[in-house]
């Protein structure tokens, strides 16, 4: 994998960039639709790719390793082949979800013993074992397995937390660093800055991360209950160390201002289940800013969903039209708007890239906040 920096804002630490793998290119900043056992829910890859021109998706080892399993996987030849999609893939360690199993799992510091949520059997999560599973799945970037601590977690927690993602860190690096892809093309493999949100920690855990010289990192641990200003604070903090010529990705985050202000403090990639999860419940993000379809007020407005939007739905479908399918608990609501609010992702990132290469990102990024934030 490779990433160069194309240009970067006048008084902001915004870039655009381009990452390139075996699977494709991919222009950054990027947001990666969350498809995680394989599929972005409600949603075509053809849309994906022909509408929405989705660059990246994300895959998940947790749930992929539970279900197909992987022989399943192995026999297909990974997921783009198991799956039918032809771009780039990237994977989570499937760290979080464990964690979040927090009555079922158990920490060590051989890994994370953990039961499955679909029947209860045990399983056993090491930063070895991951690395061989994400070979299995064959993404083009693998993450590295971490604990990812509440954000409401005291120093000392945080501390002991971040020294075993540390520990496991090196194991799988060491795992990676032997081994090689499964089907003939190149795999990378980022580190996670953990720390919560400690500073002195989170400058720890970026200059150890930066060390590894991997092809690109990530920050984890935010978005988990932690103010949205120390969620800034620590990607300022993380940024300022980790380096500038590889990719970084702020895992998990967010909103469309959350994802404005991360690319503002210079990160590169973002992923998050908001487009999909909160479509599906009737909320849709525009760039005049937040609709939510239940609501009687878009009874009788027979104008387009989003007129000039980023998605052939935004024109062919009528806000009366979505609302009517919504409150009739259609189906083909819940799809319209995954596909909506992902081609409005899409593209809010893809203006991002187009100031930052004008140079007037900095002028152009508060008026778009104030914009996307306001509730219509």
């Amino acid at each position: 994998m490779d990433f160069k920096v194309e240009a970067t804002a006048p008084g902001t630490n915004a870039r655009a960039g381009m990452i390139s793998t075996d699977h494709g290119m991919v222009p950054t900043p990027i947001f990666m639709p969350v498809g995680t056992v394989g599929s972005v829910k409600g949603v075509h890859f053809r849309e994906l790719r022909d509408d929405i021109d989705a660059k990246i998706i994300l895959g998940n080892t947790y749930h992929l390793y539970l279900r197909p399993g992987l022989d399943i996987l192995r026999r297909a030849g990974g997921l783009h082949k198991f799956n039918g999609w032809d771009r780039p893939i990237l994977t989570d360690s499937g760290g979080f979800q464990v964690f979040s199993l927090s009555a079922n799992r158990k920490l060590k510091e051989e890994g994370a013993y953990f039961r499955s949520h679909i029947d209860g059997s045990k399983h056993l999560f090491t930063p070895e074992g991951v690395v061989d599973i994400e070979r299995i799945i064959g993404a083009d970037i693998m993450m590295a397995l971490d604990e990812c601590p509440p954000g409401t977690s005291d120093y000392d927690y945080a501390k002991k937390s971040l020294g075993l993602t540390m520990r496991w860190l090196k194991r799988g690096w060491d795992r990676y660093k032997a081994t090689e892809g499964l089907y003939g093309y190149r795999q990378a493999y980022f580190p996670i800055v953990q720390g919560c949100v400690y500073p002195d920690l989170r400058r720890e855990a970026a200059k150890a991360v930066a060390d590894f010289g991997a092809d690109g990192n990530a920050i984890g641990g935010l978005a988990v209950g932690e103010p949205t200003e120390k969620m800034y604070e620590m990607i300022e903090v993380v940024n300022d160390i980790l380096p500038a010529d590889k990719p970084r990705y702020l895992m998990g985050v967010g909103t469309p201002a959350n994802i404005l202000e991360a690319i503002d403090r210079g990160v590169d990639m973002m992923d998050c289940v908001m487009p999909t999860r909160n479509g599906r419940n009737g909320m849709l993000f525009t760039r005049n800013g937040i609709m939510n379809m239940r609501n009687k007020k878009w009874a009788d407005d027979f104008s387009p969903l989003d007129e000039g939007g980023a998605s052939y739905v935004d024109e062919v479908y009528s806000k009366a039209y979505v609302r009517h399918l919504f409150v009739s608990n259609e189906l083909l609501a819940m799809q319209i708007a995954s596909i909506h609010n992902l081609a409005f992702y899409l593209w809010l990132v893809g203006e991002a890239r187009r100031h930052i290469i004008a140079g007037d990102f900095a002028t152009w990024k508060p008026t778009m906040v104030e914009a996307v934030t306001r509730r219509l």
